[in-house]
């Protein structure tokens, strides 16, 4: 939503990019636990299974991965599809409240492509929800078992797109051991509701809350930046509504940025110590504009194909990718510059790099740092 030039108070790159760091508890590791985390950051990629672990170490202090762990045992926060359509970490509160508001943004999206496959004719989606809530309210379900079950019902239907329609249509948990810390599990399914106890927000609560929660953790930013987060619509009339409470900016481009009164904007030149992110992190996923904290010259570096991977920050703005190489007795974190790092830089990156493994690999006696050549 573009503003007229001068229409309000400029914010900088570089004030933008420090204020979205001090909101992603990243400009220094927050005392908050774990679960109050998750909460301020309104879930966490959870992709693959070791990412949120990555982005609670890069965010507070004296995470341990056991910490996540134990709050997935006790069902405090668990593993499901919201925005994006992509798996996220919620708190059960989130879970129950996102997924509804999050729909027509996410599942009904990919119900709508593979619907248009052909992967499903003939399958009546009603009935494939009634039966795939059956089935995995009866008893977690691995995705085999219920491909296989729900196959019996449309044998002339395409199996991905079965359970693919079964988890756009249903807000299904992965339940644990997916997902602990040191443990491996095969993805098993079964409704939030199973899980928790508790019905899911029927009907979808109202974005307004969700609008003053994303400026929380990702703001200042604009209603295209809110839209590309949640991939919802509509959000015009959200931020209309709250206008009169919230304070108004543009970025150097004249774009119209939205922000909540008493939330930090700290100045341009405050220290931003390195940071290792892990792959899918949600700051750099959550805004349409994202030279905030990816450099033009930087943009796709982060990923092969349909592979992301992990990324580290130096002043605020990605700088390059890490990698876990991990034996028996032995584990090196090794940096890839892309560009090659001040010997002031290189030594702060050394020292977050310690600090790191010593949160994920703290079960391992020896510990390496290494520097491969700046990319190319």
């Amino acid at each position: 939503m573009p503003a007229k030039k001068n229409a309000h108070p400029v914010l900088t790159r570089r004030e933008l990019n420090r204020a979205t760091l001090d909101r992603q508890l990243l400009l220094r590791r927050s005392s908050l636990s774990a679960e109050d985390a998750v909460r301020h950051l309104v879930g966490l990629q959870a992709q693959n299974t070791k990412p949120p672990y990555y982005a609670l170490a890069a965010r507070l202090d004296g995470f341990r991965p056991e910490d996540l762990s134990a709050l997935m045992e006790s069902r405090a926060v668990a593993r499901m599809v919201t925005m994006r359509s992509t798996i996220h970490t919620h708190t059960a509160d989130d879970c129950l409240a996102l997924r509804p508001l999050m729909q027509a943004g996410g599942p009904d999206r990919e119900l709508k492509v593979f619907l248009g496959r052909n992967g499903l004719d003939g399958v009546d989606l009603d009935r494939l929800a009634a039966l795939s809530r059956e089935l995995v309210e009866e008893a977690p379900r691995p995705v085999k078992e219920l491909r296989t079950l729900l196959l019996a019902e449309w044998p002339d239907a395409d199996p991905l797109a079965l359970t693919v329609a079964a988890r756009c249509l249903l807000p299904l948990v992965q339940v644990t051991p997916r997902g602990l810390w040191g443990r491996s599990g095969q993805v098993a399914l079964t409704t939030a509701e199973r899980w928790f106890g508790r019905p899911v927000a029927d009907p979808p609560p109202a974005p307004d809350a969700t609008v003053r929660r994303y400026l929380a953790a990702f703001g200042p930013a604009s209603v295209k930046d809110m839209q590309t987060w949640s991939m919802l619509t509509g959000l015009g009339e959200a931020f209309e509504r709250l206008r009169p409470e919230l304070l108004v900016f543009q970025d150097e481009k004249g774009v119209e940025l939205f922000d909540l009164p008493d939330a930090p904007r700290p100045e341009a030149d405050t220290p931003a110590p390195p940071r290792f992110l892990a792959e899918f992190d949600n700051l750099l996923l959550s805004h349409a504009d994202r030279t905030r904290v990816v450099s033009p010259e930087y943009r796709g570096r982060t990923w092969t194909g349909n592979q992301a991977h992990r990324t580290f920050l130096l002043d605020g703005f990605l700088a390059g990718t890490w990698r876990l190489d991990a034996g028996k007795d032995s584990v090196v974190l090794t940096i890839e510059a892309f560009a090659a790092p001040s010997r002031a830089q290189r030594a702060a990156m050394e020292e977050e790099a310690g600090r790191t493994l010593a949160v994920l690999a703290a079960d391992v006696p020896h510990h390496d740092v290494r520097f491969a050549d700046p990319a190319e």
